[in-house]
């Protein structure tokens, strides 16, 4: 009965160091926007601001949506005038530095949309990290010229 007990206290013990130690998630999506798009549109683009406020690295591994297929990360750049998209696999996110997805940059392509994106209403991301939990977030839909963030939508794991 002795070495039950016993076993019972170190199993409680180590339950309260293993939760101490657990942190919430410290990854925090905001500013997170759509493009709205023309009716017949298969692809569409998504941009946010992505910081990792937790102490080591992460990286962000996978984009989805209800509203698209798939959902390719971009960088942009011009090489000899001429503007160049590389899909990226991952993105890193280092501590304290904010990733920002913005028009003429890294972004986000959602291919294969099911609808079209209207201006007004909201569609969900749902970004998946290295380390941290996934995080879903609503991006509004601003109109289809715009360039700019829609607020202060944000989303973390807490």
């Amino acid at each position: 009965m002795r070495t039950i007990y016993a076993a019972l206290v170190l199993a409680l013990g180590l339950l309260c160091v293993g939760s101490a130690g657990a942190e919430p998630n410290q990854i925090v999506v905001e500013k997170a926007w759509a493009r709205a798009t023309p009716k017949m549109a298969v692809t569409g683009g998504a941009y946010l601001t992505v910081t990792n406020r937790g102490p080591g690295e992460d990286r962000l591994l996978n984009v989805t949506s209800p509203v698209a297929e798939k959902i390719q990360v971009h960088a942009m750049a011009i090489d000899n005038g001429v503007a160049k998209m590389t899909q990226l696999s991952a993105v890193d996110l280092h501590p304290g530095i904010p990733v920002v997805f913005k028009t003429g940059s890294i972004h986000m392509m959602l291919l294969g949309l099911k609808h079209q994106l209207k201006e007004g209403e909201t569609v969900s991301l749902t970004l998946t990290f290295e380390k941290a939990d996934a995080i879903e977030v609503d991006a509004r839909v601003l109109g289809i010229g715009a360039t700019g963030d829609a607020g202060s939508q944000a989303g973390n794991g807490n």
